[in-house]
């Protein structure tokens, strides 16, 4: 399947010259619907090799990137891929790179590559990382918020305790009780929620199962940073490799379906037969009929046509109303 989002017909324009579009007779000179990649030339990858290579004696499949659109070697993604069945879509590493929001989600969506292809000076940064408790002291007093994810976590804890009779517990739980309400009334980000916990930033390329789009945030916010950075298609699940490929395969499928069959399929048995049969008297008539205008030299006109079908009508009623007095 070749993914092309932004490929649009360039005839009709400035490009090529006394060719008129029959889509579209009125176009612009130039079009700027189209973004043409290494592709486009009959380059592919990071290597901007040819495909097939005729230098290249290391057999390899390539991929495509569902943001760029360009294919790549798996040797070249900077991670080795899963199985081809464990994972639907990829996103290379410059597109990773354009796209950084998506680290927060590959703990939790992405599909971990096999093993770890770079070197030791290109392992990665590390965000949000647990370190030893002196460490987290020392972190939280720079950023002026020492002990505050521990008063958040006993102010849950006193909420979701069962109330008692104490004078004392009721201010506390009354106060943890409005504060709840208040966040659960604003909208919540879940970028922002993944944003906050430990994720792992890298020079790879990452791999992503069939539904993982569904699970993108979609607040006001993130459409606003999907639509800054050209990627609001990330969250069409009708844009996936995987829809175009069923979409394919079902266009397939109808043009290979024979209507008559499924007509026949439909019908019991005595109808099948009295079907055929009629197909067959039709199609012997017609054949007869038409071969006269042949022989002749003589054009089929529309009259011709009707006062066939006319005719045929004709005489297949009679046939019904000899069979009916007989039958009688």
């Amino acid at each position: 399947v070749f993914l092309s989002r932004n490929f649009r017909c360039d005839c009709g324009n400035s490009k090529f010259k006394n060719l008129q579009c029959k889509l579209l007779p009125e176009k612009g000179k130039v079009n700027s619907g189209n973004k043409y990649n290494d592709n486009f030339y009959g380059l592919y990858c990071t290597c901007k090799r040819p495909y097939p290579d005729p230098e290249d004696e290391i057999p390899d499949e390539m991929i495509q990137c569902i943001v760029c659109e360009d294919w790549f070697h798996g040797r070249h993604l900077g991670a080795v891929p899963p199985e081809s069945g464990d994972f639907h879509e990829m996103v290379c590493q410059a597109c990773m790179s354009h796209c950084h929001f998506l680290w927060a989600y590959v703990p939790q969506l992405a599909v971990p590559a096999l093993t770890k292809v770079n070197s030791l000076d290109d392992e990665g940064i590390v965000l949000k990382v647990e370190e030893g408790e002196e460490q987290k002291k020392e972190i939280k007093k720079e950023s002026g918020v020492e002990h505050q994810e521990t008063k958040e976590e006993k102010q849950m804890e006193q909420f979701n305790e069962p109330s008692t009779s104490s004078g004392s517990a009721c201010p506390e739980v009354k106060w943890t009780f409005s504060f709840v309400v208040t966040k659960s009334e604003a909208p919540v980000c879940k970028l922002k929620e993944l944003q906050s916990k430990q994720f792992l930033q890298k020079d790879t390329a990452t791999f992503w199962p069939s539904n993982w789009r569904s699970k993108l945030c979609t607040c006001e916010d993130c459409l606003k940073m999907y639509s800054e950075l050209e990627v609001q298609f990330l969250t069409d699940e009708c844009d996936t490799v995987l829809a175009y490929e069923n979409k394919g395969t079902s266009d397939q499928e109808t043009e290979r379906r024979d209507p008559l069959m499924d007509t026949l399929n439909s019908m019991n048995r005595v109808q099948q037969v009295e079907l055929i049969c009629e197909y067959n008297d039709l199609k012997t008539e017609l054949t007869d009929y038409l071969r006269r205008f042949a022989d002749e030299g003589t054009v089929v006109k529309r009259e011709d046509i009707q006062h066939f079908f006319e005719e045929f009508q004709s005489r297949k009623r009679r046939r019904t109303n000899r069979m009916q007095y007989y039958c009688s």
